[in-house]
């Protein structure tokens, strides 16, 4: 008998019991069957009951089991409904626009049936366990976990990278530049002389770098979504960039990522926290700011807060929590409740959903001001002596005001008698006042006897700007102003975290702030692990940041373990970083996955360690080179069954450059640099109102980490990168001809290639200043084809550049930086040419 209750079946979800990650039985309710549901069932039947059909929900064993026939499987409900041909009765109904689920599934669901349909818990929500190994470290433990899958999917190791090619790629991964030439050489005289210790030392002198922490500081700006501008359609700049100075040295120093995790969160909430923890909060202050004419500040305030919580979730939690904004989640068990107590851990401080402070900087040898919008509660950050000249500059500011105020009575009657004349004689007024001036629309509806009307006021400043005495006082306020904003500007205001402002949080209904429903505290959703609170106190921000850490936590450590693996590895262990919830990919070695996480938990929460033992594995020392029919077999390296190859990030294909010519700058922290930049992109995004101003020197060549970036327009050469309107923890892959027309036409790479060039030309003979390029850039001798062709290129390249000798010293003109005049034009373009093909190598393009 069918049940007609089951008009729209297509969910099922999760049993809220503690079990181990894969059943004893042949099929796994986590690996074979709750996929195929939960892509196809799951937005009718599963979590959320206000969008429940028919009152039906499968996510729970003792409710579905009428569904299933264990005597006779093939006659079970669901095994009708998902079978039948009629459009009336089949499952999920093509009014759902869903997949059919084919045979091969069906056949999976009756033999699930047929073992007891047993139900296990969603692996992520479970605390990881460390599984059984006998490797005492965890290269070994990871070689023998990977090993395991090898054999279960007919793989094996591949052979080992040649050691000049590992360290290329473990000086990428771990400092974000290339290893240098000397570098190479060394380790490979290294490895031949001591052999496995050489490995372990490479990797001690690279983590003991301090690029090291730049390189792991890239990443979390994007998860951190951390731009210098606030955004929209002002997007003025903001100041936090000593936050991200603070990441680069929590890094560089080896902070115990649960610290690094509470003091971002809360470290405002510690007992006497000193400025660095302070500026640590202003990670819960780098979502965007809308501060335009016409926004609502209680909109904002709710906007902001929400993108704290999304950026928690995916952060740290891995779960895509923003689908509970508006309504329970159709898929993992949260409800729209816990979106909002979670949104209560942050709905404490006093922003005002607008900006606090405004200030323009007009530097005198800079064509344009910058304009600096921040929101309190803020901290200046800077040395003693620059507060203090700022001090003495405010007080220059108020005593140039009070001079002009003293004489307030005075001034007010001369620009009424001013306005009034322009009144009466309307071509004086054009003289005075331009009819195409925003000002002059007041000219006749201002209230000459009101002061404090807005169109007076307007005119009143007008006219303090153009009339004397009135305009040298002026003049020496702007003056002083300016001496003010220059030294704010390096004394910045970075907007940190401060529960000064307490507030209630309501449920939003439908997301809409202006209709609060039912009233949350704030607290953690039921199926993780409870907050650790003494009986009575409400729990704050603190609260929240240590729960996130707590040894009980299922998600944490393994959400973080899995991002340092993508790093490395191009793809994590589980492929979809943001989401660990129902929807979101299987590990391929859940084995792997939780011994690591457990590991870095119990060996206090210690990045380079970890990364260490990943880096010194064989999994990772493996060579990207295999035969075709593995790639075939496993095109994505799901198993691991070959070293990682993947394009490199464009930021670090952009220092890499810098670094093989020798210009880059290594100076560590500091305010954003503007390097070279095709013109009219900003002016063009804000109808001409932002203007990229390059500058010069050795701020050309610093690290991509510190390019300025506007976050309505990302830098022009960064071709792959997230926006940073939001966290984003997955990595960007992209086929865009920007890349090829960046990395062969972009300034950038084209100076880098010609000084490039002219520092290898102390080496005479073509043939060794060729190996010399193509080993320096891909850690290998080129081959004797491979050394045939480029010289065939340098050849060609002379011809043209001998024929043409203005286009020669036109390429060789490119940057900023000196050209070497020893060099015929001709042979330096020639050499910059050939320099620049071995820049867009695949081989160099990758690591």
């Amino acid at each position: 008998m069918k049940n007609s209750t089951l008009t729209a079946l297509c969910g099922l979800f999760i049993a809220f019991a503690v079990g181990p990650w894969t059943a004893a039985s042949d099929i796994s309710f986590n690996r074979d069957i709750r996929p195929i549901l939960s892509d196809r069932c799951y937005y009718c039947h599963g979590f959320d009951e206000n969008h429940r059909e028919a009152g039906l929900r499968l996510d729970m064993r003792d409710e579905a089991e009428y569904l299933f026939d264990f005597d006779a499987p093939e006659d079970s409900e669901i095994i009708y409904r998902i079978t039948s041909d009629d459009p009336d009765e089949v499952m999920p109904p093509p009014s759902a626009h869903k997949q059919a689920i084919t045979k091969e599934e069906a056949n999976l669901i009756r033999r699930w049936i047929a073992e007891g349909a047993q139900y296990e818990p969603h692996w992520a929500f479970v605390k990881p366990e460390r599984p059984q190994t006998e490797a005492t470290d965890t290269s070994g433990a990871i070689d023998d976990f990977v090993g395991r899958r090898h054999q279960l999917h007919g793989f094996q190791f591949a052979k080992e990278a040649a050691p000049a090619k590992w360290l290329r790629r473990v000086t990428l991964d771990l400092i974000g530049v290339p290893a240098t030439v000397e570098d190479l050489i060394a380790f490979e005289e290294a490895v031949r002389n001591d052999g496995e210790p050489a490995y372990a030392r490479a990797v001690d002198r690279l983590l003991a770098s301090p690029m090291y922490g730049e390189r792991m500081a890239l990443d979390w700006l994007d998860v951190a979504r951390f731009a210098d501008t606030n955004g929209f359609q002002t997007d003025a700049y903001r100041m936090n960039w000593p936050w991200r100075d603070w990441v680069i040295n929590a890094f560089n120093t080896n902070m115990p990522f649960d610290q690094f995790t509470i003091e971002q969160l809360a470290g405002d909430l510690l007992d006497n926290p000193t400025e660095a923890q302070l500026i640590a909060t202003a990670f819960n202050r780098n979502h965007m700011i809308q501060a335009e004419g016409g926004s609502i500040p209680d909109e904002n305030r709710a906007k902001n807060n929400f993108d704290r919580v999304e950026t928690t979730g995916t952060t740290w939690l891995g779960l895509t929590v923003g689908c509970c904004q508006c309504h329970d989640h159709k898929f993992d068990p949260l409800k729209q409740s816990d979106y909002y107590s979670l949104m209560g851990f942050f709905n404490q401080i006093s922003e005002t959903g607008m900006t606090s402070k405004k200030m323009s900087v007009k530097d005198p040898d800079r064509p344009y001001a910058v304009n600096y919008w921040v929101d309190k509660p803020f901290i200046a950050v800077g040395e003693e002596k620059l507060k203090q000249e700022l001090a003495d500059a405010k007080k220059n500011v108020a005593q140039a005001r009070r001079k002009l105020e003293a004489r307030r009575d005075e001034y007010v009657a001369a620009a009424r008698e001013w306005i009034q004349e322009i009144r009466d004689d309307p071509e004086l007024g054009a003289t005075r006042i331009k009819p195409s001036e925003y000002v002059a629309r007041f000219l006749l509806s201002a209230d000459l006897d009101n002061p404090k009307d807005n169109g007076f006021k307007r005119l009143i400043d007008t006219f303090l700007k153009r009339v004397e005495p009135w305009k040298s006082i002026q003049k020496e306020i702007s003056k002083q102003v300016a001496i003010e904003s220059r030294l704010q500007a390096q004394i910045p205001l970075v907007m940190v975290m401060r529960d000064d402002q307490p507030r209630e949080t309501f449920v939003y209904l439908r997301g809409n702030y202006e209709t609060p429903g039912e009233k949350v505290e704030p607290t953690v959703p039921e199926f993780l692990p409870p907050l650790d609170l003494k009986e009575g106190r409400k729990p704050n921000r603190l609260d929240l940041a240590r729960w996130i850490v707590s040894p009980e936590h299922p998600l944490t450590s393994r959400v973080t373990v899995n991002r340092l693996w993508q790093l490395l590895f191009g793809r994590g262990l589980v492929s979809t970083p943001d989401d660990f919830g129902l929807q979101g990919a299987l590990p391929t070695h859940p084995d792997l996955l939780d011994w690591l996480a457990v590991e870095f938990r119990e060996s206090g929460w210690n990045v380079k360690e970890l990364m260490k033992g990943i880096v010194l594995s064989r999994t990772y020392r493996q060579s990207a080179i295999v035969d075709a029919e593995t790639i075939a077999r496993d095109p994505h390296n799901e198993w691991l069954a070959r070293g990682p190859r993947m394009r490199l990030d464009s930021r670090l294909l952009r220092d890499q450059a810098l670094s093989l010519s020798g210009l880059l700058h290594a100076e560590i922290g500091g305010p954003p640099v503007a390097p070279y930049q095709p013109g009219g992109i900003w002016e063009s995004m804000s109808l001409n109102k932002n203007h990229y101003m390059r500058d010069d020197g050795e701020k050309l060549y610093r690290r991509s980490l510190y390019t300025v970036w506007r976050r309505v327009v990302a830098p022009a050469n960064f071709f792959d990168v997230p926006s940073r309107q939001s966290c984003s923890v997955a990595i960007r892959r992209t086929s865009t001809p920007l890349h090829a027309l960046i990395t062969l036409n972009d300034t950038t790479y084209v100076e880098a290639a010609r000084v490039w060039a002219s520092s290898l030309a102390r080496i005479e003979a073509d043939r060794e200043r060729l190996k010399q390029m193509f080993y320096a850039a891909t850690a290998r001798t080129p081959e004797t084809e491979e050394l045939a062709t480029l010289q065939r290129s340098l050849d060609l390249a002379r011809t043209r550049f001998e024929k043409h000798p203005k286009a020669a010293t036109e390429l060789i003109s490119t940057g900023e930086a000196p050209v070497d005049d020893t060099l015929p034009a001709p042979e330096h373009a020639a050499w910059t040419t050939v320099a620049l093909l071995v820049l867009n190598l695949d081989e160099t393009l990758c690591k």
